[in-house]
């Protein structure tokens, strides 16, 4: 996930409320690495301006017209995007109490962490470090329910080839390269790929399949049949 030098942490913020964009704005560019580079009033504007301006962090509001939060981060997260981009850009939902499903939905759709509104003036410049570095975030005011979906399931519970059918054609490629036992660095060689960008693909297919590490997602890999022993690379 590339950064433009010079720029910093390059955001596009997509909200339909000029208000709440403007109170983004104000916050993240009081943050010395972060740079707003646009600003999006409903999905679709938000994926059109991520096409041309590239951002290393998308902030997109859940619940907006023309298109939702949820739609735009699929179309952002599907190999047809990425293929089209240079920079690969990480999702950070904005959402409320009560948007619990919506954010479970954003989550399976590639998005890779969220923030509840009322935390932003403390926490957006955090979490958008935190995005831009390849990592997640999970704001604590609600992560105890959504574990509950996602990382909270118990070890011993793999994910079902339904489950596995939610990931990309490329999350399929990096998780079948990385339960050959390569790590990071061997699977952006093996791929042409950047490790940023692997690092971020590893962590869609951990939220997507609901699963908390490495060791997890390779002996998914074989359970849904994706790898076998006997495959080679």
């Amino acid at each position: 996930m590339a950064q433009t030098a010079g720029d910093g942490i390059r955001v596009l913020l997509a909200d339909d409320e000029a208000l709440v964009r403007a109170g983004l704005t104000m916050l993240l560019e009081s943050e010395p690495d972060v740079t707003v580079v646009g600003e999006a009033q409903d999905g679709e504007a938000a994926v059109d301006m991520a096409r041309n301006l590239q951002p290393d962090v998308v902030v997109m509001d859940i619940r907006m017209p023309v298109m939702s939060g949820v739609e735009a981060t699929e179309i952002l997260t599907s190999d047809d995007f990425l293929n089209g981009v240079e920079n690969v850009p990480s999702v950070l939902v904005l959402t409320t109490f009560g948007d619990d499903e919506a954010v479970r939905a954003a989550l399976r759709s590639g998005a890779s962490g969220f923030i509840l509104k009322s935390s932003a003036p403390k926490g957006l410049g955090d979490a958008v470090r935190s995005l831009a570095e390849g990592d997640g975030w999970l704001d604590p005011a609600v992560t105890r329910g959504l574990l509950v979906d996602f990382a909270g399931r118990p070890d011993a519970r793999l994910p079902t080839t339904k489950e596995m059918g939610r990931l990309t054609a490329r999350e399929r490629e990096v998780l079948a390269v990385a339960a050959h036992g390569l790590n990071n660095a061997q699977i952006a060689a093996h791929l042409f790929l950047s490790e940023a960008t692997v690092k971020t693909h590893l962590h869609r297919i951990f939220l997507k399949l609901g699963i908390t590490d490495r060791a997890q997602a390779v002996a998914a890999a074989y359970k849904c049949g994706l790898v076998k022993s006997e495959d080679k690379l």
